[in-house]
């Protein structure tokens, strides 16, 4: 007996480790080609000029996150600008995440508003649009010769996406139907792609609960949960008094989800004020610990949200247009995580 148990502990220690070394370090990058457009020249900490997506590579992040809008007006992460830089992140040997928005713009907690070419549509119309877009957009991405390992089915729908139709509070059965409607679209593109629902406020279990709750009572197919952890926001809300804090309750609330629901967990966005890079590397670092080293396996991996954006956005780690000692923290993670 005593002889099993070692046993049964070795193997244990062995899948830790092996889920540690192979933890994903990512960022949200879907800004490339606007700062391109804007002329914008991204250096090293060396000065010397890179692409946004060779310098992520460079910094030792081994994944990338692309968003998608379905007809934005400047015509910025629309399907083709998606597939551009999808290829590069297959250029670089990074691990690609699409994030549906299922807007023609910013789509968060706060706005889900629904592109205006689907605005008539009654509810069995717009599940057909919401699949035929997934599928649309994932087929080019595939045609390009790039694969997806993992797809959000919207962002942030804590409180559900395409208001009113799919407003979880009102409506959770149409939303729990139209993420299903998206996961089969995912699984017809990319059978081995994981479905990724993403809700804000990592501190908070009970609107995960609420969210992940009616997925289940609606019969609605997800692979992953992803999280947002943002210290900042969460100070400024007062929901929590520090960073720490913010880390430890999302550290309970990780290992919280796993006993409930059993499903893998991402973080799939975080970030800290590049105007105090000492303490944001203390942060990113500390969340990267959080999720690599106390959540027993079952959080894989940690996106920084637009590190690559200076002075117009807060939470960017880059001055510049280089990157501060934040970036730091994903490169010195990177020294013990195998490159994929």
């Amino acid at each position: 007996m005593k002889r099993f148990v070692n046993i049964l502990l070795l193997v244990c220690i062995s899948l830790t480790v092996s889920a540690q070394r192979h933890f994903l370090l990512g960022a949200d990058i879907s800004g490339t080609t606007d700062l391109e457009a804007r002329h914008v020249q991204l250096r090293n900490s060396k000065g010397e000029p890179r692409e946004c997506t060779a310098l992520m590579r460079e910094l030792g992040l081994n994944a990338v996150r692309l968003r998608v809008w379905v007809n934005p007006k400047d015509g910025l992460c629309n399907k083709d600008d998606v597939v551009k830089m999808s290829r590069r992140a297959k250029d670089w040997g990074m691990a690609l995440m699409i994030d549906f928005h299922y807007s023609d713009w910013w789509a968060d907690p706060g706005q889900q508003n629904i592109p205006a070419a689907w605005k008539e549509m009654n509810y069995e119309q717009m599940k057909q649009a919401l699949s035929n877009h997934t599928r649309e957009v994932l087929q080019a991405i595939k045609e390009a010769g790039v694969d997806v390992r993992w797809v959000q089915v919207g962002n942030e729908t804590t409180n559900g996406f395409l208001w009113p139709m799919g407003r979880a509070q009102e409506n959770m059965r149409q939303y729990a139907g139209l993420t299903d409607a998206g996961y089969v679209a995912v699984k017809q593109v990319f059978p081995k792609a994981e479905v990724i629902v993403h809700l804000d406020g990592a501190y908070d279990p009970h609107r995960y609960d609420f969210i992940f709750d009616g997925l289940k009572k609606y019969g609605a197919r997800y692979d992953m949960i992803g999280l947002s952890v943002y210290p900042y926001w969460d100070i400024r809300g007062k929901h929590t008094k520090s960073w720490q804090e913010t880390i430890e309750k999302a550290m309970a609330n990780i290992n919280r989800l796993w006993t409930k629901y059993h499903k893998p967990m991402m973080v799939v966005e975080t970030g800290a004020e590049a105007a105090k890079p000492v303490e944001g590397k203390d942060i990113i670092a500390a969340v990267i610990d959080m999720a690599r080293n106390h959540c027993g396996g079952h959080c894989q991996g940690v996106f920084y949200w637009a590190p690559e954006t200076d002075r117009f956005y807060k939470l960017g780690a880059f001055q510049n247009n280089r990157p501060t000692v934040i970036m730091d923290a994903f490169t010195e993670a990177a020294r013990t995580v195998d490159v994929e």
